[in-house]
């Protein structure tokens, strides 16, 4: 029996182990989803933190709940920092982080390390899935050459196989069993693998002919989003000066059945995905002599929104006669977007930067956090601040960050003194409430 049938056949009998590396935002999910689906599942990570929490039978994300965790350690889940134990397993998904660097230049630099930390513990008939979001041709130009140099056959020994996560913290609606699988393999037994693996743990998988398809896909699906949101957000600025609600206007778009799909302003986007990836393919593209001047125009809007929401503060103090410079302003929600304990990118944080930069004394809310955390790029040595009727009234300005469905709109609107809206959550006129 060759290797790909005997793994294969293991995939199908439930008999592989499979490893996840990086047990993050994507990682975990995606470890619970196979030891739920029957797998032993084996998890590693950098951050020694992370193994612990889950050998205590502890999530460290809101929306994964402990009793997933307990439930994966009682069929077996182990998670660990030493990678030596990539052996153990007979496919390895690689679920890294992929950055932009400070010249805003993709950073592969997790996953570069983490191949050549398995690489040296990689046998025949080893299986190796990346799911982290890259450029087109990652996958056969950094990840390939490095299993051919060490002496493996890349769809006979070892198979490679590429497969972008698609996880939405938060989203109620839909799990990572329910979500369609996109993959791809570097060979077509490589691809054949893919499909076993993932067949055994999501509801529908999605071929597609090379992995450069399956890398581009990713992309599509996130600059899609970003540019759609950067017409909404250039929209509301127009509509915005023309005394126009925008949100009544998409809500009457959206009655069309056809031909119209909607998305809806904010300050900015957030996360780990649509403010970084569109930026992956434009940089890939220069290399084939491609200017991607309307996925950059939909960057440059919606990178520019958190300024533009300051400007409305400041527009909503100036109404009280007060200006941003000395003014108290509280930040409902830090969150990149609602309902999750994720901070990367959120443009409320940004949007209190600036405010700091401009001489407001700023604090926030946002029962995710009861501590501001730790980011690379904002230092901010705050608690979250208690939500009481008196505390409302008394800053001069409180700011909707993120919509968090735990807050009490009703409240709020009635208490505070002055508040900017960002996500739509006011409705009707008020002299005492500006949308941003």
């Amino acid at each position: 029996m060759s290797n790909r049938q005997s793994l294969i056949r293991r995939l199908e009998d439930r008999s592989a182990v499979v490893g996840v590396i990086g047990l993050g935002y994507v990682g975990l999910p995606l470890a619970l989803a196979f030891s739920e689906a029957g797998y032993r599942v084996l998890g590693l990570d950098i951050d020694p933190g992370k193994p612990r929490a889950l050998a205590r039978g502890e999530s460290y994300f809101r929306h994964v709940p402990d009793a997933r965790v307990q439930r994966a350690l009682d069929n077996g889940l182990e998670a660990g920092t030493d990678f030596s134990r990539a052996e153990e397993a007979d496919a390895l998904i690689i679920c890294v982080p992929t950055p932009l660097n400070e010249h805003r230049d993709p950073d592969l630099s997790f996953i570069v390390n983490t191949m050549e930390s398995i690489v040296p513990h990689l046998r025949a008939g080893h299986m190796v899935s990346l799911e982290s979001t890259t450029w087109p041709g990652t996958t056969e130009e950094v990840l390939r050459p490095r299993l051919q140099q060490a002496g493996f056959s890349v769809g006979r020994d070892v198979f490679l196989a590429y497969s972008p996560e698609r996880e939405d913290p938060g989203n109620a609606s839909f799990t990572t069993a329910t979500i369609p699988k996109v993959v791809s393999g570097s060979t077509p037994a490589c691809r054949e693998v893919a499909e076993a693996l993932y067949r055994g743990v999501v509801d529908e998988v999605v071929p597609v002919s090379s992995t450069r398809a399956a890398e581009m896909t990713k992309l599509l699906e996130n600059i899609h989003r970003a540019v759609n949101i950067g017409l909404v957000n250039e929209m509301k600025i127009v509509a915005d000066r023309m005394g126009i609600d925008i949100y009544e206007v998409i809500e009457a778009a959206a009655s069309k059945p056809f031909g119209f799909v909607p998305y809806y302003p904010g300050p900015g986007l957030g996360g780990h995905c649509i403010p970084i990836d569109p930026f992956y393919l434009t940089w890939k593209a220069r290399e084939y002599g491609v200017n991607t001047r309307f996925i950059e125009l939909a960057g440059e809007i919606n990178s520019d929104m958190p300024r533009w929401v300051v400007s409305k503060i400041g527009e909503a103090l100036n109404s009280r006669a007060k200006p941003i410079r000395g003014s108290t302003v509280l930040m409902l929600g830090i969150a990149y977007k609602k309902n999750v304990d994720d901070v990367r990118e959120s443009p409320s944080v940004e949007i209190m930067h600036q405010l700091r930069e401009h001489g407001a004394a700023v604090e926030y809310h946002d029962p995710y956090f009861p501590r501001f955390p730790t980011m690379r790029r904002y230092s901010f040595d705050l608690e979250s601040q208690p939500l009481t009727a008196e505390s409302l009234r008394d800053y001069d300005c409180v700011v909707i960050g993120v919509d968090h469905d735990l807050f009490d709109y009703e409240r709020i609107f009635s208490e505070a003194s002055l508040v900017v809206d960002t996500r739509g959550r006011a409705r009707g006129d008020s002299d005492h409430i500006f949308r941003a």
